[in-house]
């Protein structure tokens, strides 16, 4: 796209930037009225053209859900064929729910053509339908599976952005399902919309004009969510309840038509009530809308027999009512227009839904939804978001475009951009007064292992670094509502309501080190003083706990060898690598934070722990390939301190099952991984960091899984490959019983191991790694959008975002308003999770020029850093979005 700033150097010569206050009014003007003039077809181009990271095709569409929806909203997904699935809008997940009580009722959009010749032509908007789902007891298993379809259909996407390409030899037009949700980095709010953005791209392929139209259809679902159901006494088949004496009404106002679904009968605190709304913005005078607000009632899917037969006969659905009421009345919206001979038009549509009552994690009390706090109902939501929609698109394209103009290679950006999705999943919510949780991951009808699990959520790194608001969240909860008492024990998983918090004691050393790390790591960031006032003397207590006696650090020597349990859902006896790392970064980022605030003896002290704890891990537990577990047995529960003995590993405390011992475990650097990322440097010997890096994708890597040993859950197979959570080099040192889940493969512990190598200049080796996982979720085998773990939408998963961080070398102090950037020329999209933007970088003789742009939020900036050079602005200057600042930068 052409810049504002290339004009103003053609026009005067570059003296035009937005922050220079020489820059007079009438040079403004002048530049504003020439870039609309401009940018007029730019807009109009960027309407039918979307960017595209991974184009899938064939049966790599056949796995493909990507989910649609905001953030905290619930969703709904679109298929590789472009078919609707996976109803997940109901405060609870939905894997397999169609909104429907039968598969063959699924959502479900349509397209009429009629030539002059009076040929007419239906299909419904889909691609054929996966081989694997043509059998079942009773036929195809395949939502919607009767319908004439599309021979075939491709799938392009750039989350949040996905295109359906549907083509058809026997029809007349081409079509293309255009979907998206907006997706702002710094801006949770505008990222948490319930809505499903919808556009039907019709191309006409022939030289003569024709007459078409675009149908929407579904039930009105309110009350079901899948979670519910009754078993059919036929044939035992699965079939979702709850719905009762549910609505639809056709309104109409100045922009927009649509069906209004509401329900007479669903109790009004149950988490299934609520409203949905279909809506279409489509409001030319050349344009024919038309509805239908229920369809035949009379059972054998008569209802389905009677849309298609009313939408096929002319495109238009006739104004028909019944006296029979259905519970869950299915209903419909269309438009006709004309289309002109290889003339393209697209409509549009928005799916919207406003469900208030989410429940707690027990599914009992009501903890509400933050999004439904903005919006009336679900026709609120379209009537916002038609008026916002403008610079909502405006700016999610900006995001996309700019990160995929970014330098890093392309199986990075797609698994760090895929992943994203997660947040938008039930994964992932915001309660109604603001504050956000999240499931480890989500089973198919219910949330999996609830509470911001904080040694699952210590992996990820896609909320800070592009939601700072929502992870500072995160940490205000733990430390106000985590913390049981001045000891300093946290339980790993918090409950709801919040005001019930004392529910599990119960603490994790992994999790709980991870969270002063992330304090440390949110308060960089944002430069949030309030923030770090306030939860400042909770970190101070959750690191201290671990010196109290039995617990993780009893003699205060910087080593932990305590009973620690960690998210291997075990407890470790001894010193690990592990946990350690963990220890070592806590103790490292308290201390800095510690000095920040003037806490000199704390300081000291953690200090003086650092020290100690790193030589002695660096002397005991390396073995010079990789870092060790020297297990230490507990004589007795009685020697654990409360609190830290869950009881879901070894019974036999003397002689503990379950232990590393001398395996090289995958992720055994994670701590270490978090120094890097918030900039504190290295926890041990950087050789000895590097040697263990090369170790791990020695050892724990496995070409092909069809001849491995796995006793657990497989998330890997047959020919392919990854890497393993434990190896043993000898194994005959493997313990009898070992670590529980040593021979399976975690994405988001291999996206952490490749980030480590990225830190120690092993970029082979890391996007070696990277790519092994995007191979397995490629579309064919699995679903691109759903890195699974214990549950779908897996949390941890979002540690593909760290490979970002690590590429760019990025960081950023906010406190210091200090910018770092790798010094390696290029291009690199950079995010704080509160301003976003584009570092460029480039080399001249002993020179590093850096350009940092913002497209997004407001950057505090004084001092522009890489490796071995910096340079300091004068005065700190204030960047919001469209300003600039170039820096030269000489080598030390």
């Amino acid at each position: 796209m052409l810049d504002v700033r290339f004009l103003c150097w053609v026009l005067w010569g570059g003296q035009c930037s937005f922050n220079n206050p020489k820059t007079t009014t009438m040079k403004k003007y002048f530049v504003v009225l020439l870039w609309s003039a401009l940018l007029a077809p730019v807009a109009q181009a960027q309407k039918s053209s979307w960017p595209v990271l991974k184009h899938y095709e064939k049966e790599a569409t056949d796995r493909i859900a990507m989910p649609v929806g905001g953030i905290g909203t619930g969703n709904i997904s679109i298929g590789g064929n472009g078919q609707w699935k996976d109803v997940e809008m109901m405060n609870k997940p939905g894997i397999g729910f169609y909104g429907s009580t039968t598969p063959k009722q699924a959502p479900l959009f349509m397209v009429y053509t009629e030539d002059p010749d009076g040929k007419k032509e239906s299909r419904a908007l889909v691609g054929p339908i996966p081989p694997y789902e043509y059998a079942g007891s009773e036929g195809s298993t395949a939502p919607n599976h009767g319908f004439p379809r599309f021979a075939s259909a491709t799938f392009d996407a750039a989350y949040p952005f996905a295109v359906v390409n549907l083509e058809d030899p026997e029809m007349p037009v081409s079509a293309k399902v255009k979907v998206f949700n907006p997706f702002i980095p710094a801006d949770a709010d505008a990222s948490g919309i319930p809505v499903a953005v919808i556009r039907y791209a019709l191309t006409n392929k022939t030289s003569e004009p024709l007459t078409v139209a675009v149908a929407g259809s579904l039930d009105n679902f309110i009350g079901m969510d899948g979670f519910k159901v009754e078993f059919n006494s036929f044939n035992r088949a699965i079939v979702p309840q709850g719905a009762k004496d549910n609505r639809n009404a056709f309104r109409k106002t100045d922009r927009l038509a649509g069906i209004y679904m509401t329900s007479d009968s669903v109790d009004k605190d149950a988490s299934t009530w609520g409203t949905m709304a279909l809506t279409t913005s489509e409001m030319d005078k050349n344009y024919r809308i038309s509805y239908r607000t229920a369809f035949n009632p009379k059972g054998w899917n008569a209802n389905m027999n009677d849309m298609w037969m009313d939408f096929a006969d002319d495109g238009v659905f006739k104004d028909i009512t019944f006296d029979e009421q259905e519970d869950s009345p299915r209903a419909g919206l269309a438009v006709k227009l004309s289309l002109g001979p290889n003339e393209t038009k697209e409509v549009q549509f928005f799916l919207t839904w406003h469900f208030p009552n989410r429940k707690d994690w027990n599914d009992k009390q009501t903890v509400g939804n933050y999004y439904t706090t903005r919006y009336a109902d679900a026709w609120d939501v379209a009537e916002k978001t038609l008026t916002a929609l403008p610079d909502l698109e405006r700016k999610t394209l900006e995001f996309v475009t700019l990160f995929l103009q970014s330098d890093y290679p392309d199986v990075v950006k797609e698994a760090a951009l895929f992943n994203t999705s997660t947040l938008r999943s039930q994964t992932a919510f915001r309660t109604r007064d603001g504050n956000f949780f999240g499931w480890e991951g989500a089973f198919a009808s219910t949330g999996s292992c609830y509470g911001n699990c904080t040694h699952v959520w210590n992996y990820e790194h896609a909320t800070p670094f592009l939601f700072g608001e929502l992870a500072k969240k995160m940490r205000e909860v733990e430390y106000t509502y985590g913390l049981w008492d001045d000891t300093g024990l946290m339980s790993f998983r918090v409950s709801l309501p919040l005001e019930k918090n004392k529910s599990w004691k119960a603490a994790a050393a992994d999790g709980q080190m991870g969270t002063v790390m992330k304090v440390y790591r949110e308060w960089q960031l944002s430069g949030d003083d309030a923030f770090l006032k306030k939860v400042y003397p909770g970190v101070k207590k959750a690191l201290a706990f671990a010196w109290i006696k039995g617990g993780w650090d009893a003699d205060k020597d910087g080593v932990m060898e305590g009973c620690q349990h960690n998210t291997m859902d075990i407890e470790y006896y001894g010193p690990n690598p592990e946990i350690e790392f963990w220890y070592l970064g806590a103790l490292k980022a308290a201390g800095a934070m510690a000095n920040y605030v003037k806490d000199k003896e704390f300081e000291t002290t953690c200090k003086q722990l650092f020290v100690r704890g790193s030589q002695w891990t660096d002397a005991h537990l390396f073995n010079g390939e990789f870092y060790i577990h020297q297990i230490q047995p507990v004589a007795s529960k009685e020697a654990i301190a409360p609190g830290l003995l869950i009881g879901m590993g070894s019974k036999d405390l003397k002689d503990p099952d379950f232990q590393i011992g001398e395996g090289c475990l995958v992720d055994q650097l994670v701590g270490q991984n978090m120094a890097h990322i918030c900039d504190l440097g290295y926890l041990a010997n950087p050789e000895h960091v590097k040697k263990t890096l090369q170790s791990i994708r020695r050892y724990n890597y496995v070409k092909t899984f069809g001849d491995h040993f796995n006793n657990m859950r497989s998330y890997a197979l047959g020919n392919e490959a990854g890497l393993m959570l434990t190896a043993y080099p000898d194994p005959s040192k493997r313990p009898a019983i070992p670590l529980s889940y040593w021979s399976e493969a975690w994405t988001g512990l291999e996206y952490t191991a490749a980030t480590g190598m990225l830190y120690e200049g092993m970029r082979e080796e890391a996007l070696s790694t990277i790519t092994d996982v995007r191979d397995r979720f490629n579309g064919i085998k699995r679903n691109p959008f759903n890195e699974e773990e214990c549950g779908n939408h897996y949390a941890r998963a979002m540690a593909s975002w760290s490979a970002i961080v690590a590429l760019s070398e990025f960081h950023y102090s906010a406190p210091t308003a200090k910018f770092t950037i790798t010094s390696t020329p290029g291009n690199y999209f950079w995010s704080n999770g509160y301003s976003w933007g584009m570092a460029h970088v480039a080399h001249e003789n002993n020179t590093t020029q850096v350009k940092i742009e913002v497209h997004g939020g407001t950057l505090k900036l004084k001092t522009v850093a890489t490796k071995g050079a910096e340079a300091t602005l004068k005065k700190m200057v204030v960047l919001s979005e469209g300003g600039e600042q170039t820096l030269n930068l000489v080598q030390k």
